[in-house]
């Protein structure tokens, strides 16, 4: 991975959803290197596959489809090389959207023409998710998120911010844990809405359920980096905790997710391989330590939420309600159609 191509401010409009995480220039791909927003808006230049994923691994570009993007780009620039697919898949676990993406480029006759394919089809998908789930958002509803699933994550947009992006007109706000440890809503999240005139308030991770148990969240909706064929949801470390307590208050719980995020091979949840990140996420950042040296130290990246605890998965292709098993397949074998 080179040096940071620039350190001027994005050339296009943050608004509108213009937020664009990823650059393809031909010969290259630039990618907004998110580890340091909201301080700096610096693209990384990247020119082959290894560079690409060595940003995929640091965690330059993040989010499920932004991963699969950026990879089939890297697969481009080195020209469908063998040790191209071996070092992109390596480069994480979970996302399963990242090795959907290697198995379309192995399959292509053009890389180049396939990878723009992937990017400007997740781009589309995102804004159908979009108008499917605004559906599901009541006006003025007060509506809690996780992570980061916006533009920043995707090709643009987004999945689970991206339904919030599509309800802003009904005067929606949004309420962002801050994800621990990596902080992806507090940094990211928390930018966007900013940027896009969202009303956000951001909290830390365990302050959701007394805001829950006071009435002042009406909506949970977030993400997913794999869907198991039952419908178990593997997404950011706290899902879980949170799904458990929207259940617990009668809180909607809904997942946004593109096809691409179905892994119909994995029989559920259990199945779902799951990263383990570097301690010192978890021990510092950004150079500051507050742990004791010694410590011994967990960082598993995600976490698995069953089926039973999701009111909805929304999708490009529409929306499946009470997801099992029998829906989730019927859903992979619709036909596509126009969103609405």
């Amino acid at each position: 991975m080179r040096t940071p191509r620039s350190q001027k401010p994005l050339a296009t409009p943050l608004s509108g959803g213009q937020i664009e995480p990823i650059r393809w220039l031909g010969d290259s791909v630039d990618l907004l290197d998110q580890r340091l927003l909201p301080d700096q808006t610096i693209y990384v230049k990247c020119s082959d596959a290894a560079e690409v994923a060595k940003a995929i691994r640091d965690m330059v570009v993040r989010g499920a489809p932004a991963i699969g993007c950026a990879a089939a780009f890297g697969v481009a620039l080195s020209q469908g090389s063998k040790d191209s697919f071996e070092v992109l898949a390596k480069s994480r676990p979970t996302a399963v959207n990242l090795f959907w993406a290697l198995d379309r480029m192995k399959k292509a006759a053009s890389l180049k023409a396939e990878a723009e394919a992937i990017f400007a089809e997740d781009l589309a998908a995102n804004r159908a998710m979009g108008a499917y789930g605004a559906a599901l958002i009541p006006r003025r509803a007060r509506v809690l998120t996780y992570c980061n699933t916006g533009a920043l994550a995707t090709a643009g947009f987004g999945t689970a911010l991206g339904v919030i992006r599509a309800s802003k007109e009904k005067g929606v706000s949004v309420i962002a844990c801050e994800t621990r440890p990596y902080l992806q809503g507090a940094r990211l999240t928390a930018w966007e809405c900013v940027q896009e005139g969202i009303p956000c308030t951001l909290i830390t991770d365990n302050m959701a359920g007394h805001l829950m148990s006071r009435g002042e969240v009406d909506v949970a909706i977030v993400g997913a980096d794999r869907i198991a064929a039952n419908g178990d949801v593997a997404n950011k470390i706290g899902t879980y905790t949170l799904a458990v307590l929207a259940k617990r208050h009668g809180i909607p719980f809904y997942v946004a997710a593109p096809l691409s995020t179905f892994d119909p091979k994995i029989r559920d949840g259990s199945r779902i391989p799951i990263e383990e990140r570097p301690a010192g996420e978890v021990t510092g950042y950004r150079g500051v330590r507050w742990a004791p040296e010694g410590v011994a130290v967990r960082n598993p990246a995600f976490d698995v939420t069953p089926a039973a605890l999701i009111g909805a998965i929304i999708t490009e292709r529409g929306i499946v309600k009470k997801p099992n098993r029998a829906r989730i397949a019927s859903l992979l074998k619709t036909p596509k159609r126009a969103r609405p």
